[in-house]
């Protein structure tokens, strides 16, 4: 089990338990994306993309241990202790990047309703 998950701990949780820097973008996309529908209503992104390298991408889904909902866990702790809400359930999708990527991972997200 350890040899499963050594490489989405790599990408979460860096040595130190500092905070991954995968985690930092998802919660900052829901900072940056956030929508005030009123004084008791901010609306965040639900819908995220992980584009990661496709042998990154390999590693993570061949041993058939679910990263999504571990993430789309961490969106929704973060996003109770901000006080946003959802306009749909919160899906998080890993995709192998397109072309030749030169970055380990990109983060796309958006609202989509329900």
């Amino acid at each position: 089990m350890e040899r499963w998950t050594t490489p989405l701990w790599d990408l979460l949780l860096p040595p130190k338990q500092r905070q991954g820097e995968l985690v930092a973008i998802l919660r900052r996309h829901c900072d940056d994306n956030a929508l005030i529908l009123g004084r008791q209503r901010v609306v965040v992104p639900n819908a995220f993309v992980i584009e990661l390298l496709p042998e990154i991408h390999r590693r993570l889904t061949a041993h058939g241990v679910p990263l999504e909902p571990c993430l789309v866990n961490v969106v929704y702790r973060y996003a109770a202790e901000r006080g946003y809400s959802f306009a749909g359930r919160v899906a998080v999708d890993l995709r192998p990047a397109a072309g030749e990527a030169t970055v380990r991972f990109r983060v796309h997200s958006r609202i989509a309703p329900a």
